[in-house]
């Protein structure tokens, strides 16, 4: 999207805020376990990580800490903890949160930053593919989705950011330190 149209950090916020993310809402719940199961499948209890983009209700986190894992918050608007942004980590989850950066490759930058090395960076999205009709896609109505990713554009970022190799599962973008 064009940065014309993006919404003032109030009004973002303020659409954030209308998100129902309890975190003991089962349904929300069973949204994230894609994150959860690969986080679990990945790495042994003990590890620590970050949530990227944690936003009000941190369901993602306090599964992946009740499973056993060390987790820090990090949300521009809801857990600003700068200090989280100067530590590297095992692995990193950002479930529905790629599809709001304003600055993409800054985003990324920072994110393969903060892996250490053999560390796994997890991301939820939509992405876009050929099969889907964009002026029908519910996805881009959010008027905060301001960017959204399709294979070429996850490949990119493997190879701009350095990372050695990518994988997607459905929905669950896959990139490896």
């Amino acid at each position: 999207m064009s940065p014309k149209y993006f919404l003032s950090a109030e009004d973002e916020k303020a659409r954030y805020e209308t998100h129902n993310n309890d975190v003991d809402d089962p349904g929300y719940q069973n949204f994230v376990r894609p994150l959860v199961d690969a986080v679990i499948m990945d790495f042994p209890k003990r590890s620590h990580g970050l949530d990227f983009g944690a936003g009000t209700g941190p369901v993602l986190s306090n599964m992946l800490h009740e499973a056993g894992y060390e987790m820090t918050l990090y949300d521009p608007f809801f857990h600003p903890n700068d200090e989280a942004l100067k530590k590297q980590y095992d692995f990193v989850v950002s479930c529905e949160v790629i599809e709001h950066f304003h600055h993409p490759a800054r985003e990324f930058e920072l994110l393969r930053r903060l892996l250490k090395p053999g560390g796994k960076l997890y991301c939820k999205t939509d992405p876009f593919t050929s099969e889907i009709d964009f002026e029908r896609w519910y996805y881009k109505n959010d008027p905060t989705h301001v960017f959204f990713y399709q294979d070429a554009s996850c490949r990119y970022i493997k190879t701009q950011f350095h990372f050695s190799h990518f994988a997607q599962n459905g929905r669950v973008l896959q990139f490896l330190g």
